[in-house]
């Protein structure tokens, strides 16, 4: 339901559609409660509030070092798509930073419902639409990321109020009262339903809406969003446990392949006391979790231009 034109045609079309209203009240009251009832459940779902679905963890690699995490969202504000030739609306919230534990992002990614529901069903399209979170993300802040995500339960920062204040949304009261009477005021009525659909965002908006371009789109819902994501592969390695005399466990040895790899320069490697990550940028990607936890400070690697291998030596606590 919707107005167009001049100031002075608008009010005439509104006063002739509370005209027609109150003709359908008196003469067909039964369609009349229908079509505010469809009226003021439309509205209500335009007013309702974003949903987390599922949330993102990736590296920043530049231009800082660190953490972000990305809110996938389902928000019926969001419009559907109509058609899977056409751009699918994306809205973005404001990227918060913070520096507690290191320093880390939150970004919000909105999308209607529909195409969440829809995405579902099929991995390989839910996958594509977390790396369309990711390509936004860089796009849209300046990101280079890694190339490995993670799912995880939850994010910092990420309370139902954080996640309303970065999108843009506010709460409303809920004064909307049912009608005592099949024909309450077409007047009254209609004021409830434009109440409903009027929120508008500030000047400057907490949320953007994006359209990606059409031609990201697929026969199922979207194409691999961008090379810069293309799945690196995971090179052959060989992990033991080396034990002394006794027996007892004392060292863990990796040995990977990297046949693609000519210098140590060229490997990102980050170790803890649980596990270890091998990145070569759009090469090789490795996640292992080590067999006893270990002293990452111990750690040492060398890497055998020759063979184009890599070793890394680190001792268990």
């Amino acid at each position: 339901m919707s107005f167009t034109g001049s100031t002075g045609d608008v009010l005439q079309q509104v006063n002739q559609f509370v005209s027609m209203l109150d003709d359908l009240c008196e003469n067909e009251p039964e369609a009349y409660h229908t079509f505010i009832e469809k009226q003021m459940k439309e509205g209500a779902e335009y007013s309702a509030p974003p949903e987390l679905h599922s949330c993102l963890c990736t590296d920043v690699l530049e231009p800082q070092k660190g953490l972000l995490y990305i809110n996938i969202c389902s928000w019926k504000r969001v419009p559907a798509c109509q058609d899977p030739s056409k751009p699918l609306p994306v809205c973005a919230g404001k990227l918060e930073t913070d520096t507690d534990k290191g320093w880390y992002a939150v970004l919000d990614v909105a999308l209607n419902a529909s195409v969440l529901q829809e995405s579902k069903r099929d991995k390989t399209e839910m996958n594509q639409l977390y790396l369309l979170a990711l390509s936004l993300a860089q796009q849209q802040h300046g990101f280079r990321l890694s190339h490995q995500y993670t799912v995880i339960s939850h994010s910092p920062k990420s309370s139902l109020d954080d996640l309303y204040r970065r999108l843009g949304f506010q709460q409303r009261p809920n004064t909307a009262k049912q009608p005592e009477t099949v024909c309450q005021t077409s007047a009254a009525l209609l004021q409830q339903i434009s109440s409903l659909r009027s929120e508008k965002q500030d000047k400057d908006p907490a949320a953007q809406i994006f359209s990606r371009p059409a031609e990201h789109k697929k026969k199922g819902l979207i194409q691999v969003i961008s090379t810069t994501f293309e799945q690196p592969q995971k090179p052959e390695f060989q992990l033991e446990v080396k034990t002394d005399t006794a027996g007892v466990p004392r060292i863990v040895e990796l040995t990977i392949e990297l046949p693609k790899v000519s210098s140590m320069s060229e490997c990102q490697l980050r170790i803890s006391k649980d596990d270890v990550l091998l990145e070569v940028e759009d090469v090789y990607f490795l996640l292992l979790e080590f067999p006893n936890t270990v002293n990452e400070d111990s750690a040492a690697a060398i890497f055998n231009k020759k063979k184009r291998k890599l070793t890394l030596k680190v001792d268990i606590l």
